[in-house]
């Protein structure tokens, strides 16, 4: 798995690149920490190239909520493939974390200009 980084604005996109598992889960959870501690205002996600998810992956984006909520970061996943998007959905996760089709759409639900977390 890879993780490419891109500051826009007071936006952080985390593009994540195959296979997110036990093994890679490491570098999630270590990008989504430096976020955290460097105060980015909204985590945006890009999914598009997430080939596949597994419990780990899912814990690295759970275990961030509380310090994103305490701190008022948003996170927002778009671009998930049907496959990752049914276990976020399977495990109610798509109730705390947006889900959405586009990076406008994760831009704008980041901003706080709609809640919407269904796919267009």
């Amino acid at each position: 798995m890879k993780i490419i980084e891109q500051k826009l604005d007071n936006y952080l996109i985390l593009k994540i690149q195959g296979e997110l598992d036990a093994s890679s889960s490491i570098t999630l959870d270590n990008a989504l920490e430096r976020a955290i501690q460097s105060n980015t205002e909204n985590i945006l996600v890009d999914c598009a190239e997430l080939a596949y998810i597994s419990s780990p992956g899912i814990g690295v984006f759970t275990s961030h909520l509380d310090e994103c909520m305490t701190r008022d970061i948003a996170i927002v996943l778009f671009n998930t493939i049907p496959s990752v998007r049914k276990v976020f959905s399977i495990l109610g996760l798509d109730a705390i974390i947006p889900i959405v089709s586009s990076e406008k759409e994760a831009k704008s639900i980041a901003d706080g200009k709609t809640h919407s977390n269904t796919m267009s």
